[in-house]
């Protein structure tokens, strides 16, 4: 009879309420963990975007240009290259001065260049450096041209960015786990004296921890399931907001974060809950009248 009653009752308010203020801790953790990836995905894409400029002399024609643009694609350090010709060069001047140099010097004063964009594990300082020095190995490059400036307070930034978003997920994964626990202590903290009772009945440790870790390990589920389907949500509207983002917000990201959302979920639940049990079933009989 007891049983039935607590299979009825299983989904009742204090379970509702317990999953809801749940949800609002594991979905605080998510958008945490969400602006942790979503920033490693911004660097990357950032650091991917600073090209810089191969010149190369006029001897070098443009089939000899094309064929050491295909030696550059062929690097592991690069992403993509572009070559711009001289005549190109000279018209995105002209277009950008509103005037074409060309009138007035009688000549094109213009360059053939190759843009590279580099991956993003090597746009660091030290890297580009042997970049550097590997493509001035062919003696028709004239110069390369590079915002290094730029690549440094890039680079100077995201780490910066990098250890606060760490900071902060460790303590608010602290956070998330008192409150969590918290919530869970005063769910058992209320059946203490049935504990007691299915103690003095003969009952096994296991056989009472038993509901306790599936009910708080459905509480965990629901909660999870609840927090991903509002950061699914997020993400989406973002995306669906501004398309570009879809760089950012990768898939995996989205994977990444409702994987660590549940996983979280689950363990610090069930975590919890059976920590919290074993306390009320080492206490005294006496001792649950004082606490």
């Amino acid at each position: 009879m007891i049983m039935g009653k607590k299979s009825g009752s299983f989904f009742d308010m204090q379970f509702i309420t317990s999953s809801i203020s749940t949800m609002l801790v594991l979905l605080l953790l998510g958008m945490v963990v969400f602006f942790v990836l979503s920033a490693d995905n911004l660097s990357r894409y950032v650091r991917e975007n600073i090209s810089f400029s191969v010149l190369v002399s006029d001897d070098m024609k443009e089939p000899e240009a094309l064929k050491f643009q295909k030696q550059l694609n062929s690097e592991p350090f690069v992403k993509e290259t572009m070559y711009i010709s001289k005549e190109q060069a000279l018209k995105e001047q002209a277009e950008a001065m509103g005037t074409d140099p060309a009138e007035f010097l009688g000549y094109n004063p213009f360059t053939a260049s190759i843009e590279i964009k580099l991956n993003a594990d090597y746009a660091h300082t030290d890297s580009i450096a042997w970049i550097e020095e590997k493509i001035m190995q062919n003696k028709k490059v004239m110069e390369i041209n590079y915002p290094q400036d730029l690549l440094d307070a890039v680079n100077s930034n995201i780490r910066k960015v990098s250890f606060f978003l760490l900071g902060l997920a460790a303590l608010l994964t602290l956070i998330s786990f008192a409150l969590i626990n918290n919530t869970i202590r005063l769910t058992i903290y209320s059946k203490r004296f049935l504990i007691h009772t299915m103690k003095l009945v003969g009952a096994s440790w296991g056989f009472i921890r038993r509901p306790f870790l599936w009910r708080n390990f459905c509480i965990g589920l629901m909660a999870a399931f609840m927090a991903d389907a509002a950061l699914t949500g997020m993400a989406y509207g973002l995306v669906r907001y501004e398309p570009e983002l879809i760089e950012i917000i990768t898939p995996m990201t989205v994977l990444i974060v409702m994987g660590s959302v549940l996983a979280f979920g689950l363990i610090i639940t069930f975590l919890c809950a059976y920590i919290s049990i074993n306390k009320y079933l080492r206490m005294k009989a006496s001792t649950l009248y004082y606490i």
